[in-house]
């Protein structure tokens, strides 16, 4: 994670997209894989509230002033800057590819990724560890509401039928996975990287069905080179602003260097693994796929960009030098 490499997983990811555009789901088993996508959703939010300890974000809650600085920046600054992208649509920025931005504007935080940077810049893991769970167990309810409450009703936005969608295929499995993790909560611990295996083929498996949907209605013939140039320079201004807004503000909020290090690394995130799924679920139509685009590409830079970051903070640390900018 820590090398200036294409994230495995995305390299997985573009793969899939190159094979659903070349052989696309069409007919009869278009409706298969659209079916077996929402069991493969149902699953993944299972195994997410079987993962997260609710018991350890409560017990974070003591730290109260940096979760409370996290979630400012995931769930109010990176909206606000989602919606000033605004001003880039329609003239930079087709339509589906700004609602890809505010909708990556609005989703939680990364969990594994925030806390190995924490970990790799001498932070502070144990309140990364809550301040990412608390993020991603709020993001399964305040996602969908914002996502219902800032996108137009006439674009891509929530129906009543999204709404029993996303209790049906994220709200449940999830609250079930809490429920049952007192008794698989070890299991599942114990065969993480089996079933991250599961994890990352459910998300395939929505990307595949998501980009065959696509290419059958042939929304991809609408991207052109100029929007997607100022797509990317979006994402890595958002990333530029969010990290300079964190670093800052918590050095102005008075932090400890260990826990201004744990905010810049949970409060810039955003997950794709969260993000695949729910996109599915909350635009059920064949333009998911440019949607999630910002999404993916926001990815990518993010892990790029700190990695570099979790490594010049390790030294640092070492060498005693000034903390973060």
């Amino acid at each position: 994670m820590t090398k200036l490499r294409i994230d495995p997983f995305i390299a997985a990811i573009l793969a899939t997209v190159g094979i659903a555009s070349l052989l696309p789901a069409t007919g009869s088993a278009a409706t298969g894989f659209g079916i077996a996508s929402k069991i493969a959703v149902g699953l993944l939010f299972f195994l997410y509230g079987a993962r997260l300890s609710g018991q350890e974000a409560l017990d974070g809650l003591r730290h109260w002033r940096l979760h409370t600085t996290v979630l400012c920046a995931t769930f109010v600054l990176f909206p606000l800057l989602g919606l000033a992208a605004s001003l880039l649509s329609p003239g930079l920025l087709t339509e589906p590819l700004y609602t890809g931005v505010l909708f990556l504007c609005l989703l939680p935080s990364t969990v594994q990724s925030s806390i190995a940077f924490t970990s790799i810049a001498k932070g502070n893991v144990a309140a990364a560890i809550c301040s990412a769970s608390l993020s991603n167990l709020l993001g399964i309810v305040l996602t969908p509401l914002l996502v219902a409450l800032l996108l137009s009703a006439d674009g891509p936005g929530v129906s009543g039928s999204a709404v029993l969608d996303i209790v049906a295929q994220l709200l449940l499995p999830f609250v079930a996975g809490q429920l049952a993790r007192r008794w698989i909560g070890p299991w599942v611990q114990q065969h993480s990287t089996p079933l991250k295996l599961v994890d990352r083929g459910s998300i395939l498996l929505v990307v595949y069905t998501a980009f065959s949907a696509g290419m059958a209605e042939g929304t991809w013939h609408t991207l052109e080179p100029g929007p997607l140039l100022v797509l990317l320079a979006v994402c890595v201004l958002l990333l530029a602003i969010v990290l300079g807004a964190t670093g800052g503000g918590a050095k102005l909020l008075g932090f400890s260097r260990a826990d201004r290090i744990t905010i810049v690394f949970c409060g810039s995130k955003k997950s794709l693994a969260s993000g695949l799924p729910m996109a599915t679920v909350l635009f059920g139509h064949s333009e998911v796929g440019l949607i999630v685009l910002p999404l993916m590409l926001f990815h990518q830079i993010q892990l790029i960009v700190c990695a570099a970051m979790a490594r010049r903070y390790a030294r640092q640390a070492v060498t005693d030098e000034p903390a973060l900018v």
